[in-house]
């Protein structure tokens, strides 16, 4: 067993993990045990385990591995989408993955190779946000595809299957996801009406709504 080298942070990050976790089933994001949420601090990669519902869960039972994947302590099974979270911590900045099934996002992955700029908040995920070719779940291959789609954004939709956000911190990871998850929800709705086409932006438009976004919110 591997002691942590700051047991605090590492305390404070299971406990933040599991919440965001609950938080997905709460707010319908997943269903039963799907979908997934990790952090990273330093070379420790905390995961949620496998076919365990999160109400469960204590903090404790999370699973804890190195970015190779390697077992730090005993413990229950990594969740079997543990490929795609370490392909995202080896090639971003992300500490923080959150991987969801929400509905209208799978939805959307069955029908467009790129969720259209419906919003202006296409901006905050990079750009308009493309669709990972389907491959099956918990595969290389599916790791793969998504670290394509997510090249030079934050989100990604993975097709006949679900979301993933990654960011640097669990609480942007989750409005992330959430933020598509509406995305998402806005674009059906537009697009299932009658004789009418949604109005989507631009480039020059998802640019300047870029530049205002980052100056949102309060200063630190």
């Amino acid at each position: 067993m591997k002691e942590s080298k700051d047991p605090a942070a590492e305390a404070r990050i299971r406990t933040e993990v599991l919440a965001t976790a609950r938080r997905t089933v709460a707010e319908g994001l997943v269903v039963g045990t799907s979908g997934n949420v990790s952090a990273r601090l330093g070379d420790m990669i905390l995961v949620t385990p496998s076919g365990v519902p999160y109400d469960r869960l204590a903090p404790d039972d999370l699973v804890a591995v190195d970015p190779d994947g390697r077992p730090l302590r005993d413990g229950l099974a990594p969740t079997s989408e543990l490929p795609l979270h370490l392909a995202v911590y080896r090639a971003t900045d992300a500490t923080a993955i959150v991987h969801t099934h929400a509905v209208h996002a799978t939805a959307v992955s069955t029908l467009v190779d790129e969720l259209p700029a419906i919003h202006y908040m296409t901006a905050a995920l990079g750009g308009p946000v493309r669709v990972a070719p389907y491959a099956l779940y918990g595969s290389d291959a599916l790791a793969r595809h998504a670290l394509a789609a997510l090249d030079g954004r934050t989100a990604c939709l993975l097709r006949n299957h679900g979301t993933i956000a990654h960011a640097t911190s669990l609480d942007r990871a989750y409005d992330r996801t959430a933020q598509l998850e509406w995305m998402c929800r806005v674009w059906l709705a537009a697009s299932g009406v009658p004789g009418r086409t949604p109005t989507l932006l631009g480039p020059e438009q998802l640019a300047e709504a870029a530049g205002k976004l980052g100056g949102y919110g309060q200063a630190p």
